[in-house]
């Protein structure tokens, strides 16, 4: 771990209850320098930053790597800015295929890589948690091979996070071969309940297709919650809205998570709202400071 990164302000333990930790999603400024999104930030009031790892923000294959992730984490530092590590970039592996290859398919060997990687750069960064995804398994892998490919791949991940130290974020993702909670549970009994493998839960998806209501899904994981994005979305549709235009009802999601005692990032996740960047991202934080001021007064 870099010194700038020992020395910046990371998440609490899950107790108690306290103000939120608003942060926002790198893949919503695609069109901005990285350093300059972060600064954007920053100045806007957002304390932290999903950064997706893609050829444009800190692409994890390009030549000096080292070098350039002690520039981000001095950035960061001198900024105040928490991290968490998002592996979601869609052509970083293949430029033909969309998230391919995953741990799904019959070479994984690349997506391997790439999220031991990203466990090493959040380990450099001081990163509060490293995220990443099952993939749609691939036409003709059947159910259970698909399946066992992923706990071995879960298991290589969980082992060199461990060893640099680093929490795990598994995301249930709509259309994905794990796509909801009890989903989540399976592969985390499956893999023996690691105690670093922990869940990324984005908001929006639980409206898209939990059974409970969106609260109740951050009440039943808050013991295992590392990393949280949020965004509005409509039943059925998976589709990352802005906050006001689908069906979420936030304040007593904010509560719910400010009961579970979460203490980690909640990051906004609008991966396609990159042309307005600067201005969803002073709407977003002003929305969800109101949102969270409604749920304290309930």
């Amino acid at each position: 771990m870099t010194a700038a990164a020992a020395t910046r302000p990371t998440a609490g333990p899950l107790s108690g209850s306290g103000a939120l930790r608003f942060g926002y999603g790198t893949n919503g400024f695609a069109n901005h320098r990285l350093g300059d999104a972060l600064a954007v930030l920053a100045d806007l009031g957002y304390v932290g930053v999903a950064l997706t790892l893609d050829h444009d923000h800190l692409d994890p294959f390009a030549p000096g790597l080292a070098r350039r992730v002690a520039a981000i984490s001095r950035r960061l530092d001198a900024l105040g800015l928490a991290v968490v590590v998002e592996t979601g970039a869609r052509y970083l592996l293949d430029p033909r295929h969309k998230h391919a290859p995953t741990l799904l398919h019959d070479d994984p060997a690349r997506r391997v890589e790439f999220l031991r990687r990203a466990v090493r750069i959040g380990a450099d960064l001081g990163a509060e948690a490293v995220s990443f995804w099952a993939g749609v398994r691939p036409p003709g892998v059947p159910p259970g091979v698909a399946a066992d490919r992923l706990v071995a791949g879960c298991a290589t991940v969980c082992a060199a996070a461990a060893e640099a130290g680093v929490p795990l974020g598994f995301e249930p993702e709509p259309g994905m071969f794990v796509e909801d909670i009890a989903g989540w549970w399976r592969l985390r009994e499956a893999l023996g309940a690691p105690p670093g493998f922990g869940i990324t839960l984005d908001i929006g998806h639980c409206r898209c297709l939990e059974p409970m209501p969106v609260p109740q899904c951050v009440s039943a994981v808050a013991e295992h919650l590392v990393n949280v994005q949020i965004d509005d979305m409509r039943r059925g549709v998976h589709e990352h809205l802005e906050f006001g235009t689908g069906e979420i009802d936030f304040p007593p999601v904010l509560r719910a998570l400010a009961d579970a005692g979460y203490r980690g990032l909640v990051a906004v996740e609008l991966p396609r709202h990159s042309h307005a960047a600067p201005a969803v991202a002073a709407r977003s934080l002003d929305f969800l400071r109101a949102a969270a001021s409604r749920g304290e007064g309930r």
